[in-house]
């Protein structure tokens, strides 16, 4: 009997836990960074889920180091976990852009070795394939980035998505100054994935960096039919007209009604939405 309800003890226990993260967990998609992650700490101990959201929560709230240190403890206890792995890349990727000059290679090469292991451990990690490409696509060749890597990538990246695959091609393509394949691959994501308004939001943000505004804007018209209330396409056809300097009313209405909407740590801040708002004659 003594057994019997020891054991009930721990389930209760354990199950008194699994609701205490669930409740850290919404905080944290409420983007209520500080209450989430004081929230996730007393769990830290009774919960293996803790460390990671620990780390999300830190990350959110931009202390980079106390999110490795979380990071790190998540990678500990699960040597398995991808998602460990890599959101520890992430936050040392933030702290490379954010250290000095001379800790910043340090911390970015640590942001590589845990993309690649993140990748390794589970290859459909679709996230941390495309952080990894992100990278190699971005940093210089001593700190392991190089467009040759990236574009080794790209088989990997079609297995999982193949829309995602004409994307990071179209991304290959503009790094290396070839805009006509860049376009013309871009528009084949969208072929691929009729149904994600986020693929009309790549060409027109494309074409909004070449300039050709009145085209990005039919772009943006599209992805307004597709999903008129969709957050994105708010945000992003607020700011590529802001960029542009024109149609600023509208602007400010979109980030206006961008900003009633509830938070989320997938979308733009509240602080960014501001700051375009402020940008755009707005209050």
């Amino acid at each position: 009997m003594l057994k019997l309800a020891a054991a009930f003890t721990v389930c209760a226990v354990l199950r008194a836990a699994s609701a205490e993260l669930q409740a850290a967990e919404e905080l944290y998609r409420q983007t209520r960074y500080q209450e989430a992650l004081a929230a996730a700490q007393p769990l830290l101990s009774r919960d293996a889920a803790a460390p990671l959201l620990a780390g999300k929560a830190a990350y959110g709230m931009g202390d980079y180091k106390k999110a490795c240190e979380f990071f790190e403890r998540a990678a500990a206890s699960d040597p398995a976990s991808s998602t460990a792995r890599h959101w520890l890349g992430r936050a040392f990727g933030r702290r490379a852009e954010t250290a000095f000059a001379l800790a910043a290679p340090g911390y970015a090469s640590k942001a590589r070795q845990n993309f690649e292991k993140a990748v390794e451990l589970e290859p459909a990690n679709g996230e941390a394939l495309n952080d990894l490409f992100e990278y190699y696509l971005q940093a210089p060749g001593f700190l392991g980035g190089g467009l040759d890597k990236a574009q080794a990538l790209l088989p990997k990246i079609k297995a999982v998505d193949a829309a995602e695959e004409a994307f990071a091609t179209a991304k290959l393509a503009e790094g290396r100054k070839d805009f006509a394949t860049a376009e013309r691959q871009l528009r084949r994501a969208v072929e691929l994935a009729p149904k994600s308004v986020g693929r009309l939001l790549d060409v027109a943000q494309f074409l909004s960096r070449r300039a050709r505004i009145p085209e990005a804007v039919q772009w943006l018209d599209r992805a307004a039919v597709h999903s008129p209330k969709h957050p994105q396409v708010l945000f992003q056809t607020a700011r590529i007209h802001i960029e542009a300097k024109q149609n600023l009313p509208a602007a400010r209405a979109l980030l206006r009604q961008y900003l009633q909407l509830p938070p989320h740590p997938d979308l733009p801040s509240r602080e960014e939405a501001q700051k375009l708002l402020k940008q755009a004659g707005g209050a």
